[in-house]
Order: structure tokens, then sequence, then C-alpha cells
């Protein structure tokens, strides 16, 4: 029967030796990789529970998309900085994590028809149209929150490691579209139905407010 108060009293304090760990203050440095792109972030340790984080992240990205019977190419090229609480509510490695990201997030738009396309509602030949142009600009502000594991500050050594999930949200993209060597380029009707195609595409676009961030990365710990 004496075993279980000794038990009990190793128990305790290995808790306590892990709350004193967790309590010191400290900061750490780590890199990133995910749906964010490539970052670096630097953490500094508030107490048993919440960590301030800073993050600068950078995603390019190309690929082809179709909006309206049109083929872009869409150059995706994200610059960002972070500011973020993570509240580690069990004094360990488990956190939820609310902030915003905020800069440039523009998408680049190119396409050149090769047959007749529809723009705003009426159609022209490729030479009427030559190349459309456009910019997808989503907000600079983005809201975050989610969940994940760190636990820089949480365990022996210098290392620690990061995994989040969650999303961040702004309002519908603003949508500029141009076109450049067509023989109606100019045309002030030709423009008009430029405008409303870019209202089309901002319709397409709207989903886009919505992006999903997943991260892992390593953090060390001064």
């Amino acid at each position: 029967m004496r075993l279980i108060p000794v038990a009990a009293a190793a128990l305790l304090l290995s808790a306590g030796s892990a709350m004193a760990q967790s309590s010191e203050p400290g900061i750490a440095l780590g890199g990133t990789a995910g749906t964010t792109g490539l970052g670096v972030e630097v953490q500094v340790k508030l107490g048993p529970i919440f960590t301030l984080r800073g993050a600068i992240d950078r995603l390019t990205y190309s690929t082809d998309e179709s909006y309206d019977g049109v083929d872009y190419d869409a150059d995706l090229a994200f610059d960002t900085v972070g500011g973020f609480i993570d509240m580690h509510p069990l004094a360990n490695g488990l956190l939820i994590s609310g902030g915003a990201y905020v800069g440039d997030r523009d998408i680049d738009l190119a396409g050149t028809p090769t047959g007749p396309v529809d723009i705003g509602g009426q159609t022209y030949t490729p030479s009427q149209v030559g190349t459309l142009n456009g910019t997808v600009k989503l907000r600079d502000v983005s809201p975050f929150v989610g969940i994940g594991w760190d636990d820089t500050f949480y365990r022996r050594g210098r290392w620690g490691f990061r995994a989040v999930a969650g999303v961040a949200w702004s309002e519908e993209p603003e949508v500029a579209l141009t076109s450049t060597g067509g023989t109606l380029s100019n045309d002030p009707a030709f423009q008009a139905r430029l405008r409303a195609e870019s209202e089309q595409i901002t319709e397409d676009t709207e989903g886009y407010g919505l992006f999903p961030v997943v991260q892992v990365g390593l953090n060390y710990k001064f």
C-alpha cells in the first residue's frame, strides 16, 4: 500500500517539473513548408499557455485555368506576413491558433484565344480579342484559425516539431481584365464587355476567399 503514495508523489513531482519547464520564457526560430509556401517563423513564449508567433511566407505556383471558355496561363504569387497567438490549453504541444495573414496575394492571368470566345455576353474572334491579361487580387488581410501540435517549448532539447491545419478567409477577390493586340482592344464598347467579363470571373473565383492552411516545420529554441 505504501507504493501508492510514493507513485503519486513521483507523478506529481514529474508533472511539476514539466510545468516548470513549460513556464520558462523562451525564443525560437523555425522554418515551415505547406500550402502557404516556404516560410520562416519566430516564436516568443509568453507563459505556460500562450505563445506569440510571427511568420513570413512566400508561395509561387503556375497552372492553367479556364474561365468562361477562355484558357489562361495562371501565375500565383503570395507574399505574406502573419501574426498569431498560439494557445496550449493543456500546457503541452497541443495548440489552438488564431491570427491573420497580411500581404500581396495575386494571380496573374494571360490567355490568347484560338477560336471565337464569349466576352461579357458577346462573341468575338481571336483577331478582335488579341491577348487577354488579368489579375485576380485577393484581399490584403486574411484572418486565420487552426489547430495543431508544437512541442518546441514543452520538451527537453533545442529542437521542436510543428504541424498545423486550419483555414484563412477573406472577402471575394478583385478581378481586372484587359486586352492587347486585338483590333478591338481600344474600343470602348469592347472594354465595357471586358468589365462585364471581369465581374463574371469574380463570381467564378469567389471560392478563392477560403484558403486551406496546412504546415509542417522545425523550430530551434534558444
